[in-house]
């Protein structure tokens, strides 16, 4: 790839903590992917996707407004010189363009670029032309947690905001999917609420519990589950200890299954901003997946997202999702 003038800054892998180091370099091996990159009309967008391509994590197709996207890449000193663009009037039909190449077979993921989420999801969840599987679609935030031994998933914090019992099935099965695809055999799910107990009046304690069942009777697969589980005896073996919770879940969970929504977003986000926690996002359950960032998130987070899909989908590679 020809970097342009300030190539010392394009080709200098931003510092990571050792998790996500230890991710990209499990990428090493891999061919990239080939990624629609949609509507990446700033500077942010567009370096994200390039450092993901010097990196081997993706090979890109720009979708965009072709003006916009060499305004954009002129401005920021970058050169797309060799990377293909798909032209379009507008966010809305460089989302629904981005879609179209995943259906034509020439893209294998997507990753937004500067657009709303809801612009993109609502393309990829159509019921027509979308990208739907029989699984529901579901967001999960990896971080990379300084005082944590190991990668922690946690979802749903984007796309379900009231999720009823069979949606957290699924939220349940995107993430470990994505355990699996990062190398964890079974990964452990914390399924979390207020308390470790079921309360009739905490209803999501009471779904926590039915989640169990079904993992016991084969619904939910490829994860050891508990739960109801307090924030604290989740990530805490002392905690756990403390309340003389005896469970192989409790102190060292791979992912953490947030009651809504709003939850997932705060705890997601106090690791983050509180406790120094790198992050990156992935949509789960669609045909491909969805490199979903905010448009404030840095290159780490969009490369380590790339990371993230291209893992999946080497994993995916000869398998169907159910």
């Amino acid at each position: 790839m020809t970097l342009p003038n300030d190539a010392a800054d394009i080709g200098a892998l931003p510092e990571m903590g050792d998790r996500f180091a230890t991710m990209l370099k499990a990428t090493r091996p891999l061919t990239p992917i080939v990624t629609a990159v949609v509507h990446p009309c700033d500077a942010a967008s567009l370096k994200g996707a390039l450092v993901a391509w010097d990196q081997a994590l993706i090979s890109p197709i720009l979708v965009g407004p072709k003006a916009r996207i060499e305004k954009a890449a002129v401005d920021a000193g970058l050169d797309i010189s060799d990377v293909e663009i798909v032209a379009s009037e507008h966010s809305h039909d460089s989302a629904r363009k981005a879609v179209e190449l995943v259906h034509a077979g020439r893209a294998e993921a997507l990753m937004k670029g500067a657009l709303h989420t809801d612009e993109v999801m609502s393309e990829v969840v159509h019921r027509e032309r979308g990208l739907r599987t029989a699984r529901r679609m579901s967001h999960i935030f990896v971080l990379d947690v300084p005082r944590y031994s190991k990668p922690l998933l946690i979802s749903d914090a984007a796309i379900n905001i009231f999720p009823d019992l069979q949606t957290k099935a699924d939220i349940i099965q995107n993430a470990i999917e994505l355990g699996h695809a990062l190398g964890v055999d079974l990964p452990k799910v914390a399924i979390l609420s207020a308390v470790e107990t079921i309360y009739p009046k905490i209803p999501s304690t009471v779904e926590a519990g039915a989640l169990c069942k079904m993992a016991d009777r084969g619904q939910i697969t490829g994860g050891l589950l508990d739960g109801p589980l307090a924030f604290d005896n989740a990530v805490s073996k002392d905690a756990a200890e403390a309340k003389g919770i005896v469970s192989d879940v409790a102190g060292d969970p791979d992912i953490l299954i947030a009651p809504d929504l709003e939850a997932g977003n705060m705890i997601a986000k106090q690791l983050m901003y509180l406790a120094g926690a790198e992050s990156a996002g992935i949509v789960m359950g669609a045909r491909v997946p969805v490199m979903l960032t905010s448009r404030a998130d840095g290159t780490l987070s969009r490369l380590i997202s790339a990371a993230l899909a291209q893992l999946v989908v080497h994993h995916r590679l000869g398998k169907t999702i159910l």
